[in-house]
């Protein structure tokens, strides 16, 4: 009895997979994205879970460990978090960590592309180098955890571009595609974006969990 209650429980972990985000953005990606996993998704929306995880972190993996854990714990459920931002060369790695909250949680992107451009003004483009950094963690309530990295290198541009994507895209070139990603379709971005590519890494360990379910 006791062991079916564990395959029970180990099996409801990888069947359903929450996703620990309110940003309608990152909720749309990873649905697309996560479209063809034997995983029903849920959204804590769906789950009822009003918990607000403050993001202590220095890092972007201890901030997505937070998460992850904390929404593992209140929903009982194999739960996915992130956290991810710009990381701008010439400005020491700004905003980085912050990104969400820079400089202040209430700032609009449009004011921070205007801040960003402003600091940024005179720099030719092999200054304005930069990268979208994205780290996924996967959390069970009995301790397991992982975590994966995605990262996309590019330039600022002197101007947004774009009406797809969200945040900082419109800012954020890829030399290689002469595009900025607001400017991508959907396909096309998660091919190449920083939390397609964590995306992809941390599918793989998803589907690597639910093998193992299957053969318990």
């Amino acid at each position: 009895m006791w062991s079916k209650s564990i395959f029970l429980l180990r099996s409801a972990f990888v069947s359903t997979l929450l996703l620990a985000t309110t940003n309608p953005g990152k909720l749309r990606e990873y649905r697309e994205i996560f479209a063809e996993l034997p995983l029903r998704l849920t959204t804590l929306e769906e789950q009822g879970i009003d918990l607000d995880v403050e993001e202590t972190g220095a890092t972007f993996v201890e901030n997505a460990l937070l998460k992850a854990r904390a929404y593992s714990q209140a929903s009982g459920l194999l739960t996915l978090a992130d956290d991810s931002g710009l990381e701008i060369d010439a400005l020491g790695g700004e905003p980085g960590v912050r990104s969400a909250r820079w400089p202040t949680a209430d700032t609009s992107y449009p004011e921070r592309f205007r801040l960003i451009f402003q600091r940024l003004a005179g720099l030719s483009p092999e200054h304005r180098t930069a990268r979208f950094r994205c780290v996924i963690a996967l959390a069970r309530p009995d301790g397991w955890q992982e975590t994966v990295e995605g990262v996309v290198e590019g330039v600022i541009t002197d101007g947004p571009r774009g009406e797809n994507g969200f945040g900082y895209d419109p800012i954020f070139s890829v030399p290689a595609l002469g595009s900025t990603t607001a400017e991508l379709s959907p396909e096309e971005k998660h091919r190449i974006s920083h939390r397609g590519r964590a995306a992809r890494a941390a599918r793989d360990v998803l589907l690597r969990l639910n093998a193992g379910s299957a053969h318990r």
